[in-house]
């Protein structure tokens, strides 16, 4: 029987908190209880039910990877490298490790093939020519996690571990109350990050300080500070 690979993230655009990869392994008899179970992206399938599936889906599994990447792990990564370059060494650090026959990954590039053949360049040679001969397959799709129960069960793992880490930051810091998503499109984000820099003068170590989102509050922040320290400055009787 086959092992079959699916490979997704969840928080690849938050300003806030870690991004999540997942590898989800299962034996190519079990596919047909993903789709029973009605396993499906982490989008279309609410808090209660992606925590429902994520246990069932540790218990399925014949084996799975994870890996958290921290705001500040992507901040450094991002001084010599970029977000896509990132996510696909960890990619393929996840295939290499768990080997399997069949690789279905929701491909984080427009173009596809594209995003295949890079993929396929940091595999070990013995998966190399495995896929060259056609024992081991390579399918990179964009939006593979809607297309393949099994890239949403990665998708699903991802995504609950990524929420849980969230939790955890906010409730660290209660007093600046809810951040909300972590998305830089969410208002509840962005007047926390602002309430942050008007207490902190800078970004707390989960912010992706590297993202536009952050460095424009930051000046933004700066420039306010300076305007208000130069009427301090100013003479009343002028």
């Amino acid at each position: 029987m086959k092992r079959i690979l699916g490979i997704d993230e969840a928080g690849r655009g938050p300003v806030i908190g870690p991004l999540v990869m997942c590898g989800f392994l299962v034996d190519e008899a079990k596919l047909a209880t993903l789709e029973n179970w009605g396993v499906r992206d982490s989008k279309k399938v609410s808090p209660k039910r992606r925590s429902f599936f994520y246990q069932k889906l540790k218990k399925l599994a014949d084996d799975y990877a994870v890996i958290k990447l921290t705001a500040m792990d992507i901040d450094r990564m991002r001084t010599a490298t970029n977000l896509n370059k990132i996510e696909i060494k960890h990619m393929q650090d996840i295939i290499n490790a768990l080997k399997p026959d069949k690789v279905i990954i929701d491909a984080i590039e427009a173009n596809a093939k594209k995003f295949r053949e890079l993929i396929l360049r940091g595999l070990n040679e013995e998966l190399k020519e495995r896929i060259k001969n056609g024992t081991c397959e390579l399918i990179c799709e964009n939006y593979a996690d809607a297309n393949y129960p099994i890239v949403g069960a990665a998708s699903i793992i991802a995504k609950v571990i990524r929420d849980a880490e969230v939790r955890k930051l906010q409730q660290k810091y209660p007093e600046y109350g809810d951040f909300g998503s972590g998305y830089p499109s969410d208002p509840k984000t962005i007047a926390f990050l602002k309430d942050w820099l008007e207490k902190n003068k800078e970004m707390p170590y989960f912010v992706r300080r590297s993202w536009i989102t952050a460095k424009e509050l930051v000046k933004s922040a700066r420039a306010k500070r300076e305007q208000k320290g130069l009427k301090e400055f100013v003479p009343s009787h002028w």
